[in-house]
Parts: structure tokens; C-alpha cells; sequence
């Protein structure tokens, strides 16, 4: 999961770029670019990372994601075994500010998508009974011409701008963007190995060392890297993963717990409680 600056090649000529994505591992790095992103998933589930905030996510997944800042979507384990026969549907649609015409979100008419844009600096996460009015508009749009695009990508963006604060959220707690990339193969290695191996006990030392610095060194530089210390890091990929697990596993509590990496069921339930807002429990009971 390397930090990079994508290269978007694809905009010379064009400035909306639509895929259609039918495999899992949606993306290979953790990156950022200078285009927008507005990211659909209409099947699969995983853990992504939009700035500072890592969450599960699920089927009909709406998010915009603002221009430089990180992002990275990753499917479960199960969807990159060879035997597993699970489907992936997901949109990403990416965007120059200017994709409909230099200056256009300046006007009156468009104050709303201007605001809505300066927002996903920090990543914006729309429900579900967002994503489902749009469903039908956000899978046809890559089968459009160029002008169809930039006019359906234009009401879709709209009509997000007119959601109010209890269909959407920020996700991210601080600004960051990146606007320059430091000792991005040093990052991606450390959060790769926290992300493949989090089931294990890993300690600080242990990453550290993987990053070839000293510990105190490796504390200043990841928390300035993902505004996270990496104890609070790995908790929530551990917790996360957990919450998932307690939605689609038929496990004991208690076997989560060991699975993601705890040796004690009291941490368990305290870090759970800090990062869902429940207890395991509470949170599988009210499903």
C-alpha cells in the first residue's frame, strides 16, 4: 500500500476518467492524485482509509474523495483467494475541478457543489439511502458519451450537494493532504506489513525495524505520515476487521477477539468500545 502521486496521464485529453471495476484490490497503493474522486461500490466489502479514518465498508459505499488527498480501498482476504467466487462492482468516477468548464462551481447556481468540493478535502461518506437513489445514475454513467458523462456527473454531483449533514459525513479528522511525497516506500511498507499481519502480535520494535529507523524516530514519522500513532493505527484495522467478522462470521466473541490479534478479551472489549462506540455485543445484537 505505497503513498505515490498517481500519474493520470489519461487527463490530457479528457477531464473525467470513468472505470468499471469487476476485480478485487481496487487499489494497489495507498495515493492520492490531483482529480477528484467519486467512488461507487455496488458489491464487495473491506477496509479503507480516506485521510486519517480507517472503516469497514460494505455494499453501496458512496464516497467523494477530495484532490491530493489519501485514499485506499482493500477488499477482504476472502475476495483474493483463487477458489473464491465473490463479486466486485465499483464505480470510480475521477475529475478535474474544471471538468464542466473553467470557473463554473463560482457561480450562484453552483455555490452548493463548490462547498460540497471544499468538504472532500477531508473525504465525505454518503448513506446508503443516497447511494440507492443514485444507483441506477452512478452504474449507466460509464456507458455515456463524453458529453453525457460531464452532464450526468454534473446532476450527480448536485444532487450529493444537496444532502444534509445526516446523510453524509467527514471522514477524516485533519487535513491530510499531500502535496509532496515523503519517503513514501518507507510508509507503504509499514502500513502493507500492519495491514498483512495484524492477526499476529506485532510490536513497536518490530515495525521500526522493518522502516530501518529507531523507535522514536519511527513514532514522529508516522504519526506526521497518517496523523495516527501506531498503536491507535493498529487497533483500528484490528477492530474494524473484528466488526466485520462479527456481522459475517458465526464465531464467538471471544474467538474474534483472538483472531484479530488480542490476548485479552477485557482490551478487546474496551478498544472495540472506543473505536465502534459499543460493545461486541451490543453492536452484533443490533444487527
Amino acid at each position: 500500500m505505497k503513498l505515490v502521486l498517481k500519474n493520470t496521464k489519461h487527463f490530457v485529453n479528457k477531464r473525467i476518467s470513468v472505470i468499471s471495476k469487476e476485480v478485487a484490490c481496487l487499489d494497489t497503493a495507498w495515493h492520492y492524485h490531483k482529480e477528484y474522486e467519486l467512488l461507487y461500490i455496488s458489491k464487495s466489502s473491506g477496509i479503507r482509509f480516506v485521510g486519517d479514518n480507517v472503516s469497514h465498508f460494505y455494499p453501496g459505499e458512496l464516497v467523494l474523495v477530495g484532490s491530493y488527498l489519501p485514499h485506499l480501498w482493500r477488499n477482504d482476504e476472502s475476495y483474493y483467494k483463487n477458489e473464491a467466487n465473490l463479486s466486485v462492482k465499483t464505480i470510480v468516477i475521477k475529475f478535474t475541478r474544471d471538468f464542466i468548464g473553467e470557473d463554473t462551481f463560482s457561480n450562484p447556481e453552483f455555490i452548493s457543489i463548490k462547498k460540497m468540493l471544499e468538504e472532500s478535502n477531508y473525504g465525505l461518506a454518503f448513506n446508503k439511502k443516497v447511494s440507492k437513489k443514485l444507483h441506477d445514475e452512478l452504474l449507466e454513467i460509464s456507458d455515456l458519451t463524453p458529453g453525457e458523462k460531464s452532464i450526468r456527473l454534473l446532476s450527480i454531483l448536485f444532487k450529493l450537494s444537496q444532502c444534509d449533514n445526516e446523510n453524509k459525513s467527514v471522514l477524516s479528522s485533519t487535513d491530510m493532504r499531500q502535496f509532496s511525497t515523503e519517503n513514501p516506500d518507507r510508509l507503504d511498507t509499514v502500513i502493507r506489513y500492519i495491514s498483512d499481519n495484524y492477526k499476529s502480535e506485532i510490536s513497536l520494535g518490530d515495525v521500526a525495524g522493518i522502516a530501518c529507523m529507531t523507535t522514536n524516530s519511527f513514532c514522529r514519522f508516522f504519526k506526521k505520515m497518517t496523523n495516527k500513532s501506531f498503536t491507535a493505527f493498529l487497533n483500528e484495522i484490528r477492530i474494524r476487521n473484528a466488526a466485520r467478522m462479527l456481522i459475517q462470521e458465526n464465531l464467538s466473541i471471544s474467538e474474534i477477539c483472538y483472531m484479530v490479534g488480542y490476548k485479552s478479551i477485557p482490551n478487546f472489549n474496551k478498544q472495540f468500545k472506543q473505536i465502534i462506540g459499543s460493545t461486541p455485543k451490543n453492536f452484533r445484537y443490533k444487527l
